[in-house]
C-alpha cells in the first residue's frame, strides 16, 4: 500500500511540474510579445485565421 502512495504523489507532482512549465513558458512569450508591442508602439498583435482574415492574437 505504501508503494502505491508513493507511487501516486510521484505521479501527481509530475504532473503538476509540467503544468507549472507550460505556463511559464506561455506567460514568456507573452511577455516577449508585449514588450515587442511596447517598443514598436503597436496595439496587439494580428495573427492570420484558416480563412485568411488577420485577427488580434488572444490569449
Amino acid at each position: 500500500m505504501p508503494i502505491f502512495l508513493f507511487g501516486l504523489v510521484g505521479a501527481a507532482a509530475y504532473y503538476g511540474y509540467r503544468q507549472l512549465q507550460q505556463e511559464t513558458a506561455r506567460v514568456i512569450e507573452r511577455n516577449r510579445r508585449s514588450e515587442a508591442e511596447h517598443r514598436t508602439g503597436a496595439h496587439g498583435t494580428l495573427e492570420r485565421g484558416a480563412d485568411g482574415v488577420y485577427r488580434l492574437r488572444r490569449d
